[in-house]
């Protein structure tokens, strides 16, 4: 008999299966990964996850493996290009929210030495354990101040769903194989 797994998750999608099963809710703290998370989850306000993850391969080759640097550089000609890129989601606030939003990530890491740190400030460095939510007072507060330091495309849905990407927040449901109560 095959894991029950969370109800969201296409079973007939391997690549949804296995970011089910081996990364979503799961802690991981490396910057590279954060601002990967926060590139992709940006880009899928108004759109399903699943979408952004069948692209996700597709995102990192337009998006220079999702170098924060890079993306921090990248001038009209590199935006003309992505613009034109159709194995990726060519909306083009999002992709100048990329850019916008990588400048602001290298300043939140340069000034606390890792962007987990700054996250960690948040949420005392504790794992939440909850179901059934789209946001929270955590995700509210968060995406308040990443509005305030400027970025874009991180209303509190999207950083509830950011948290829950990177395991600051497990969200598996009860009948699920992953899921923790604490």
């Amino acid at each position: 008999m095959d894991k029950e797994r969370c109800f969201w998750c296409n079973l007939d999608n391997e690549k949804y299966v296995k970011y089910h099963d081996k990364e979503w809710g799961k802690p991981n703290f490396d910057d590279e990964y954060l601002f990967e998370m926060l590139i992709l989850e940006s880009f899928q306000a108004g759109l399903s996850w699943e979408t952004i993850l069948n692209k996700r391969e597709d995102f990192r080759e337009a998006f220079d493996q999702f170098d924060a640097e890079k993306i921090a550089n990248y001038d009209d000609e590199k935006i003309d290009e992505l613009l034109s890129n159709e194995k990726i989601i060519r909306h083009k606030l999002k992709i100048n929210a990329a850019i916008n939003n990588a400048k602001i990530f290298l300043k939140i890491k340069e000034e606390y030495n890792r962007f987990y740190n700054y996250l960690k400030q948040f949420s005392d460095d504790k794992i939440i354990y909850e179901n059934d939510k789209t946001q929270s007072e955590l995700s509210n507060t968060i995406s308040k101040d990443l509005k305030k330091k400027g970025m874009k495309f991180v209303g509190p849905v999207i950083i509830y769903s950011y948290l829950q990407a990177i395991g600051i927040i497990n969200s598996h449901e009860e009948n699920c194989y992953l899921y923790k109560k604490e």
